[in-house]
């Protein structure tokens, strides 16, 4: 059988293209189909769908995330802060959609939860490789936390460089160096692989870049690592909110302390000295 030739769009009379000889151009480019058989309900509780969408659409935005932090950080090390601020930028609006990603499950009582929990088992969202991804990228580091991945070895591997390489807030401190700022050497010589703790040296230059002109790039690069730092607040707040309103103190289903964990997550600060020296300016 001769397949059709696809028929191209009249553009004059607006006339969509409506034959193809295989596939749609769409489903090649976004494998639509791909997406919509990666949901498999595990109960037969209706609301398991919305919980699965849900979870899914975030692992996506994460990975959109991850690449435009990539792309900041790897632009300030070749001193293209253009081309950083816009990827900054663009992440705004990603982490602000992927904290609406909440909605569809925000409000869920423990009942409607617990309809499909022991579907979970042990899955937890704690075991995310590409959370554990972004959360590298802002400096929150734990060598403990491949261990869950080490059944998986393209995975953990893919953790294990992105523990030993830089985060994004190293590459702004090195970019703030490198335009003559005094960031200590300790910081900007520090073990990538360990967690970022706050300095009082670091806190000093930003006091300095917030107390100067104030249409420096410098404090637009503050501001947009701020925007970020209180998404991912955002962020945190919400999943605990949502955790809590659904399963109250219960353990996570993944073995870890469940509530008393986001708490403990959501009291964390990314990039602590831009809002610490607010207060010294």
């Amino acid at each position: 059988m001769i397949e059709p030739e696809s028929v191209p769009a009249d553009s004059a009379t607006g006339t969509p293209t409506l034959e193809f000889a295989g596939t749609t151009p769409y489903e090649e480019y976004v494998h639509a189909s791909v997406l919509a058989q990666l949901q498999q309900p595990l109960s037969d509780d209706p609301g398991e769908l919305a919980f699965l969408v849900t979870t899914q659409v975030m692992e996506l935005w994460f990975v959109l995330l991850v690449h435009e932090w990539r792309t900041a950080r790897d632009a300030l090390y070749r001193d293209d802060l253009e081309t950083a601020m816009d990827a900054l930028r663009r992440s705004l609006t990603a982490h602000q959609a992927l904290n609406d990603s909440w909605r569809p499950i925000a409000a869920l009582t423990p009942v409607q939860f617990n309809a499909y929990r022991s579907a979970l088992g042990e899955a937890s969202g704690f075991q995310s490789a590409m959370y554990r991804q972004v959360e590298f990228l802002l400096g929150d580091k734990s060598r403990s936390l491949l261990r869950p991945h080490q059944g998986h070895p393209k995975v953990h591997e893919e953790l294990a460089a992105a523990l030993a390489e830089p985060s994004l807030y190293d590459a702004v401190l090195e970019q703030l160096h490198r335009r003559g700022l005094p960031v200590p050497q300790e910081v900007l010589r520090r073990d990538v692989t360990e967690a970022y703790t706050a300095h009082p040296g670091v806190e000093e230059v930003w006091r300095q870049i917030y107390a100067g002109p104030q249409h420096s790039p410098l404090l637009a690069l503050g501001e947009a690592l701020t925007d970020i730092g209180e998404l991912v607040w955002r962020w945190r707040s919400d999943h605990l909110l949502a955790t809590r309103r659904a399963m109250g103190a219960k353990a996570g289903s993944g073995g870890s302390p469940g509530v008393a964990w986001l708490e403990k997550r959501a009291a964390r600060t990314v990039f602590p000295e831009l809002w610490t020296a607010r207060s010294r300016v």
